[in-house]
């Protein structure tokens, strides 16, 4: 039997349902979405791999062409500002916050070559994407285990401590104009980056840091209702990912 047919018949359906269906769109992107990060990591381990040899941060610069390329895909458009603030002399921690599965594509477009990301460690074992990490340095923080994730922690916050490095936090406009899980919509649109001015730690101590988290927090969420243009009672900014760079 001619399998052929049926195989077309079920590719018109899809691309009917896509057409017709918001819903059957929104997953039909963020399985695209799904299977360019896995073959864009699989060719990227590869060219990794022959240009460095191995896992090097070095290679973070091959991965954020890679992911930059997604934006084109989606019709997603970046508008920077500040990011010359992130060129300083020395270590730093960014900081940014999180919303959905499009923030790996907006963290390329501002980090530094040579930065070094904290991830959780279920991520290691996605195939090609927990590869194409692996490779890039990232270091990996298993959640269920408190005592390890406690350890990188603590190893960033004495670094903090002991070299008063500073805090760049960066911030995201919402995504929720064109990316909506609850409501099923994907579409197009234009993404807000702003980068805050440093946050000194000279002459800070342990005692000193839930007042640091708050202020960093504050005038992050303070950014990102003024770059979102939302109501501040629709608003939300979750904790910010901490991305130490060198």
């Amino acid at each position: 039997m001619d399998p052929w047919p049926w195989l077309t018949a079920a590719l018109l359906l899809l691309l009917l349902l896509v057409q017709l269906s918001r819903t059957a769109r929104f997953y039909a992107k963020v399985g695209l979405y799904c299977v360019l990060c896995m073959s864009f990591s699989a060719a990227a381990s590869i060219v990794c791999l022959l240009r460095h040899g191995g896992r090097t941060v070095d290679n973070m610069s091959i991965i954020s062409w890679f992911v930059r390329s997604f934006k084109y895909v989606y019709g997603l458009r970046f508008e920077v500002s500040g990011q010359k603030k992130l060129e300083v002399d020395g270590p730093c921690v960014i900081i940014s916050n999180h919303q959905s599965i499009l923030d790996m594509m907006g963290l390329m477009e501002v980090l530094p070559k040579r930065c070094v990301q904290i991830a959780k460690r279920e991520l290691m074992f996605t195939g090609p994407v927990g590869l194409i990490m692996y490779l890039g340095g990232v270091y990996f923080i298993n959640r269920q285990q408190a005592r390890t994730a406690m350890t990188v922690m603590a190893d960033l916050g004495n670094l903090m401590v002991k070299d008063n490095v500073p805090i760049i936090p960066v911030v995201y406009s919402s995504f929720s104009s064109f990316y909506n899980v609850k409501t099923k919509l994907f579409t197009s649109g234009t993404i807000r980056v702003q980068v805050l001015d440093a946050v000194p730690t000279n002459g800070l101590t342990d005692a000193d840091v839930t007042k640091l988290v708050d202020t960093c927090y504050q005038s992050m969420r303070a950014t990102f209702l003024q770059i979102s243009e939302i109501p501040q009672e629709n608003s939300a900014i979750k904790e910010p990912g901490v991305l130490p760079a060198q």
